[in-house]
């Protein structure tokens, strides 16, 4: 946490950069406030920065085979895979909208010592219908500050050539932030409650 303090102890005023609001209205959120992935590793970064956190509201399993950055300062996921049930219609498995959503964040948040003036940063897989919703969980319970990464942590998919339809445009993995496989086991849902 000694970064984190750090951040907090800078004298310096905030100014956030943003990204336009997304098209799709499944991405928007209450409070208007969107950024990508450059901008949010920007804010994450700035010497000025305040309170700045990253909070990662994909499954464990998904980190596990997409990667994970470790600027992640939280880790809830806002749906849970359930490999027990099965989805026809997206050939996939179900899975459910975590209840404990909006309490287990901020009982993360409360043992940072964060305030309810942070600058939240919700990412997703691909910035469409996990982050946008995690920000409006927060901002419901009075944190004004919350962002949604509108291209995620990998990106949007590419409409053609050699890789079209997999997910390489753009997102935190695809435009060289730093990320790995490596997850850390203080932040990683689960084994931090």
């Amino acid at each position: 946490m000694n970064r984190f303090i750090a951040l907090l102890l800078l004298p310096l005023a905030f100014t956030a950069v943003a990204a336009d609001a997304p098209e799709k209205a499944s991405m928007r959120t209450s409070a208007g406030l969107y950024v990508d992935a450059r901008e949010a590793h920007e804010m994450l970064t700035r010497p000025e920065a305040r309170e700045v956190v990253l909070i990662d509201t994909r499954d464990s399993v998904e980190l596990m085979f997409t990667g994970y950055t470790d600027m992640t300062e939280i880790h809830v996921p806002w749906k849970i895979i359930d490999a027990s049930t099965w989805n026809d219609k997206k050939q996939s498995y179900g899975g459910y909208v975590n209840k404990n959503f909006a309490e287990d964040v901020k009982s993360r948040l409360d043992a940072l010592g964060v305030s309810k003036q942070a600058h939240l940063i919700f990412m997703c897989r691909s910035g469409s219908t996990r982050s946008a919703p995690a920000a409006d969980a927060l901002y419901a319970m009075g944190y004004a500050n919350v962002y949604s990464m509108v291209d995620g942590f990998e990106g949007g998919k590419a409409k053609d050539g050699a890789h079209k339809g997999a997910r390489v445009v753009d997102g935190w993995k695809n435009t060289g932030l730093p990320w790995g496989w490596k997850l850390e086991k203080d932040v990683v849902y689960g084994l931090n409650r």
